[in-house]
Order: C-alpha cells, then sequence, then structure tokens
C-alpha cells in the first residue's frame, strides 16, 4: 500500500526560523540514534544525536532500533524538508541515495505498521515523530524532525524521541521546494545510522 506523510497545507507558514541550539534540552536515558549525514555527493556534514523514548512508545522505538541494527537506514535520503516546519526520512523501501527516489516518502520497510503510541509530549524543536498516512494506525519506518513547534500535530502523531546534540546539522539539511510539499532534489541522507544504549 502506498503511503504518503499527510499534514494540512497551512504547515507552510508553520513556525518562524528555528533559532540555534536546543536550550534546556539534555540526554535521557536513551536509546539514542547516531545518524551521520552527508550531502548528494556523500561529502559528510557532521552527526545528529537523537534520545528515544522508550518509556513513551516502546514500540516504535524499538523498530527504529531494528532497522538501524541492521543497517536498513544506511543510505536513506531526508526526501522531504519544509525550512521551518521539519526534515523527513526513513524511507527504506524507496529512499536509496543512488537509487530511483521519485516514490520516497510512499514506502516502509518489510515489517508490520504500528499501532499508536500517542503521548502527552508536544511537538517542539527538535522533536521526532513517526510519519503516517491517514490511518494513525500505519506507522512503519518513517520519521520526522521538527525544526520548529508543530504543536498543531500533538495527539495525531507518535512522538519517538527528541534531537539532543547536531542542531547545526540538522539545520544545514537540504531543504525542499515548499511549492512540492517540500520533495528536495539531489537530498542528503543518512550515510550511517548506529545505536547508542
Amino acid at each position: 500500500m502506498l503511503k504518503a506523510f499527510l499534514f494540512p497545507a497551512l504547515i507552510l507558514a508553520a513556525g518562524a526560523a528555528a533559532a540555534e541550539g536546543l536550550p534546556g534540552v539534555t540526554d535521557g536515558p536513551g536509546p539514542n540514534l547516531l545518524i551521520e549525514v552527508a550531502d548528494a555527493s556523500g561529502a559528510p556534514k557532521g552527526t545528529i544525536t537523537l534520545d528515544l523514548y522508550a518509556d513513551k512508545a516502546p514500540n516504535h522505538v524499538a523498530r527504529l532500533v531494528e532497522l538501524a541494527k541492521s543497517g536498513a537506514y544506511d543510505g536513506v535520503v531526508f526526501h522531504r524538508v519544509i525550512d521551518g516546519f521539519m526534515a523527513q526520512t526513513g524511507d527504506v523501501q524507496h529512499g536509496k541515495q543512488g537509487g530511483d527516489t521519485a516514490m520516497a516518502g510512499m514506502g516502509g520497510s518489510e515489517l508490520p505498521d504500528l499501532a499508536a503510541e500517542f503521548s502527552e509530549v508536544s511537538f517542539q524543536q527538535g522533536t521526532v515523530g513517526m510519519a503516517r498516512s491517514q490511518d494513525p494506525n500505519s506507522a512503519n519506518s518513517q520519521f520526522f524532525i521538527d525544526l520548529a513547534p508543530a504543536t498543531f500535530l500533538d495527539g495525531q502523531y507518535t512522538v519517538v524521541g527528541q534531537l539532543v546534540d547536531g542542531w547545526d546539522v540538522l539545520n544545514a539539511v537540504k531543504k525542499g521546494d515548499a511549492a512540492a510539499n517540500g520533495s528536495v532534489e539531489a537530498p542528503d541522507y543518512m550515510l550511517k545510522v548506529t545505536v547508542a544504549e
């Protein structure tokens, strides 16, 4: 089944440009995802560290960890990046760098979709959420990292973690065309994703 990450059209105006740094955010008990980011030519841009909330979304966090440990996320592009909103990646089916990524954002993994694990955690700058289709129970492998607060997503998407290091790297991920819903030409990608527990 084809999936697309859905948001109302008004998101293009959501949030002002994000401030540098994430004051008050500290690394929790983990696990952490360490994402080495590269540009389309393969040149490294730096590392992003995500603290995953196993206590808030245990099944989703287990999925991210499983895919990262298997190497499934290595080489997956940031296919949708909207300035002032979020950067999306994780389509292990259609999003491999160097291949045909025309359908990136429409796929998942070979694993089954996950039931929603909504929590009271609000979508703020650096919050990590799971992408899904219209069905709340359709998250699979794709995730997004907020570049600015996006509280209109609260209670509608599963929060899986928080960026705790590498904000400058995330902020430098190549942005997409706002008129094309954030689709990115020659996108940056996750060169290597590892887990620290």
